[in-house]
């Protein structure tokens, strides 16, 4: 979702709280000349495993009706947690798998991850039952959880700071391509067989494995770092209860007596973690990342870019979909624009930022975000008017994703060394809450209806501005440097 400071000799450079010393060397030393020769092959393997884990998030929605019918004999609230198990793992997980990475090595984790997610695929798409299945997605969330935080901060050291905004915007539009492509792979696959949907990840894996064996930096032996035992399981019980409690308020009831223990034992969990943190010497999350101005805005901007981001993607869905009564390929396919205009503004993010600045590039590309629901506020209505109604909206909506999250993103890449899957991770819990938040809004403004109608979109367009609006306070923040300092 740019850059470094320049090579100084350490007793020339400013300290900072969170890359003071600590025991040993770094475990992936930058290099201080020339840039890695191999940096966008290294990407490109992270780029991967992001893509996977992404899209099965979007593509599993697409295919969970046709599996509803192999099991049959399940229950609705049985087969939720063939969505929800994924979703509740792999925010649960994201803060302490970040940190295992940075004790361990970011590569072993992230090798480790995708043997782990491989073998999960193959089991959900043999899974003989309902519990199988279920048991096989939270093994897959593991394995992502993994994944997603050691993909970017894997990839970045290997850049310098000129070409950091072109990487992380190539990272971010491979993300956005997934969650955007997911409905239209989905849905092919689910055509022949919904089993494919998952066994499609497994030469995907096999290819990243490989490449990744190859090609991933080498780390030098680190020095001993500590686990924190009790602050990872607070995170996990914090995150995980959160994150459950949004995900099945709308089955659950959002009064209900499970709803709400599950929300106040997250808070609980919560309030008693930040405690914890300050207090411990080398906890799970380290508090100066928040100390850390640059870092803070970062994962507040992300947090509201992504709950509006989540429920322009669900209305834009439902309206080609259910409002107008397209098929779930079309529908897809009409929203190709979105991830299409990423990829094109992903690769010029780069000048956009050298020309204007992290704050500039960010903050244009909120304004666009921010256009995107307020435009079809005034133009769609009930009518199948795509070029002139929707189409406007997603290539706004893609403008700004390209320059929104690449900045945000790469916040994760001025982090010391043996931080950086730590703070990849912290930036992926608030992606992932958000994602998961946005959606039960828009839900819970259709008032538990089937399926949601023009005003609950509307409704929706209008809380997604407002997010969105929030999402461009956090990058009026940011510094004018073009050389990616947020802070």
């Amino acid at each position: 979702m740019l850059g470094c400071m320049k090579s100084l000799p350490e007793s020339a450079k400013p300290q900072n709280p969170l890359s003071g010393p600590h025991p040993g060397p770094h475990p992936e030393p930058r290099p201080a000349s020339r840039p890695d020769p191999r940096r966008w092959l290294v990407l490109a393997v992270a780029s991967a495993a992001q893509f996977l884990a992404v899209l099965d998030v979007s593509a599993i929605n697409v295919a969970f009706p046709v599996i509803g019918e192999d099991f049959s004999s399940a229950s609705a609230a049985g087969l939720s947690w063939v969505l929800n198990a994924y979703t509740i793992v792999l925010a649960a997980l994201l803060i302490p798998a970040g940190r295992l990475a940075d004790v361990l090595g970011r590569r072993r984790a992230f090798l480790l991850g995708l043997i782990l997610f491989g073998l999960a695929s193959v089991g959900c798409g043999l899974a003989p039952g309902l519990g199988w299945l279920v048991a096989a997605r939270v093994a897959q969330g593991i394995g992502a959880a993994v994944l997603v935080p050691t993909s970017l901060s894997l990839a970045l050291p290997a850049f310098p700071a000129a070409e950091r905004a072109t990487a992380v915007g190539a990272w971010t539009a491979i993300s956005a391509l997934a969650a955007s492509a997911g409905p239209v792979i989905g849905g092919l696959l689910a055509a022949s067989d919904w089993r494919w949907v998952f066994l499609i990840n497994v030469p995907v894996v096999l290819a990243a494995l490989v490449a990744g064996v190859r090609l991933l930096p080498r780390p030098v032996p680190a020095g001993r770092q500590g686990w924190d035992p009790p602050g990872t399981v607070l995170v996990f019980v914090a995150v995980g209860a959160l994150t459950t409690a949004v995900v099945e308020a709308g089955d659950w009831g959002r009064s209900s007596p499970a709803t709400l223990g599950v929300l106040a034992a997250g808070i609980v969990a919560a309030v008693l973690g930040v405690r914890h943190v300050r207090r411990v010497p080398e906890p799970v999350v380290d508090p100066a990342l928040f100390r850390t101005r640059g870092f803070t805005a970062a994962t507040l901007g992300l947090f509201s870019y992504f709950l509006a981001y989540s429920a322009m993607l669900l209305a834009a869905s439902v309206l080609c979909s259910d409002v107008w009564g397209w098929s779930v390929q079309r529908s897809g396919l009409a929203l190709a624009p979105w991830p299409g205009t990423v990829l094109v503004i992903s690769a010029l993010s780069g000048r956009v930022v050298g020309a204007m600045g992290e704050r500039g590039a960010a903050t244009l590309g909120a304004v666009c975000f921010t256009a995107a629901p307020l435009w079809w506020l005034t133009a769609v209505h009930g009518a199948p008017h795509y070029a002139a109604a929707l189409l406007p909206g997603l290539i706004l909506a893609g403008i700004g994703t390209a320059l929104c999250q690449s900045v945000m993103f790469a916040a994760a890449g001025r982090l010391p060394e043996h931080r950086m899957s730590l703070g990849s991770g912290v930036l992926m819990v608030s992606r992932q809450g958000a994602t998961a938040l946005g959606v039960a809004v828009l839900v819970a403004l259709g008032g538990g209806a089937h399926r949601l109608g023009l005003g609950t979109l509307r409704a929706g367009w209008w809380f997604a501005a407002v997010t969105a609006a929030l999402a461009l306070v956090a990058c009026l923040t940011f510094r004018r440097g073009t050389r990616g300092d947020l802070a």
